[in-house]
């Protein structure tokens, strides 16, 4: 990445911290006293982040790794784009920014259609997880909380499953066949903007092709697919340890497997509201009503929920903003 677009970047990252800390909805003097109050728990929230990303990286690095180039991105470097490609998606909304920071680091060493392809496959790789894990939630649920399974949940367990193995289906053809001309392909028929998507297409259907096919390279090698998946996946399950963490600091008893619960309904909101910069307010709300269902409740526990996931999430984008600067030669090597 040429330097200027580097520092632009360092740029943003710095002004949203800033934006962050002014409207941090906490005033300091009661920011301070429940920090004190945290104790130990909050360096183990945040520390639990450090193992996240670590396999976030393992699975970032393997599928970079797995693509038709001969340049190999070592896993110090993966560890970097991964932290600082999610705190530009923190800071941006529907998570939009540490897609193109990723590709642009990474296309003076691969090229353009097959950085963006790596950075494609990844965030359809850290969806898929996402999935993994709200299954794994359904099934825990069922079998754990069985006295609570209503006819409604069990219907609505139902519902999920059919709705999963659509999109496990639309994920196959996705991995199988390549997603980017698909998606882009409705708009040669839009109203507003088939004009300017034709002559788009028209100019750039090679490169959107050569995406397509790197995308669908993955798929013909099970091991690296597979790898990357079970990596995500255990990224995912290490995350719960941070509502285990807050939880416990509450007072409240619980089990690991309760925490996974907690996880994955919270995410599961978060996600159907992707389009919030750092999803204000949707994990709180689905919190709160996954620790009801739990019987899990504890006084404070949507303010203390939220400061420590806001204050880990300031950590790590501070983190990540700063690595933006460092480490930046021979990202890639031979």
């Amino acid at each position: 990445m040429k330097p200027l677009y580097r520092n632009l970047f360092l740029l943003f990252g710095i002004a949203a911290i800033i934006v962050m800390l002014c409207t941090f909805d906490v005033n300091y003097a009661e920011l301070y006293r429940h920090l004190t109050r945290a104790g130990l728990y909050l360096p183990a929230v945040i520390g639990v982040w450090i193992f996240v990303y670590a396999f976030n990286a393992w699975a970032f690095q393997i599928i970079v790794n797995s693509g038709t180039h001969s340049k190999h991105l070592s896993y110090k470097h993966a560890y970097k784009l991964t932290v600082s490609g999610f705190a530009f998606s923190y800071t941006t909304p529907f998570g939009f920014g540490g897609g193109p920071y990723r590709v642009m680091e990474l296309s003076s060493y691969i090229g353009v259609p097959r950085a963006m392809s790596s950075v494609v496959l990844y965030s359809m790789m850290h969806i898929f997880s996402h999935i993994c894990l709200w299954s794994t939630a359904a099934v825990l649920f069922a079998i754990i909380y069985t006295e609570k399974m209503t006819p409604f949940l069990w219907t609505l367990f139902g519902i999920f499953t059919i709705v999963l193995i659509v999109v496990l289906f639309v994920f196959h053809l996705c991995y199988k066949k390549g997603v980017i001309v698909k998606l882009f392909k409705p708009l040669l028929y839009l109203p507003i903007a088939k004009k300017w998507a034709r002559k788009f297409y028209n100019e750039h259907a090679d490169d959107m092709q050569k995406v397509d096919d790197n995308i669908a390279y993955l798929h013909s090698q099970p091991k690296a697919f597979y790898l990357s998946l079970l990596s995500e996946y255990v990224a995912r399950v290490i995350n719960a340890l941070e509502y285990y963490f807050i939880l416990l600091s509450l007072g409240v008893s619980l089990t690991f497997w309760d925490a996974i619960l907690v996880l994955a309904f919270s995410s599961l909101i978060g996600n159907i509201l992707f389009f919030l910069p750092m999803q204000l307010g949707a994990r709180e709300g689905g919190l709160s009503l996954i620790v009801k269902i739990l019987d899990l409740s504890a006084p404070g526990l949507g303010i203390f929920t939220s400061l420590y996931t806001r204050v880990r999430e300031l950590v790590w984008i501070f983190i990540g903003v700063g690595l933006v600067k460092i480490g930046n030669k021979k990202i890639m090597h031979d």
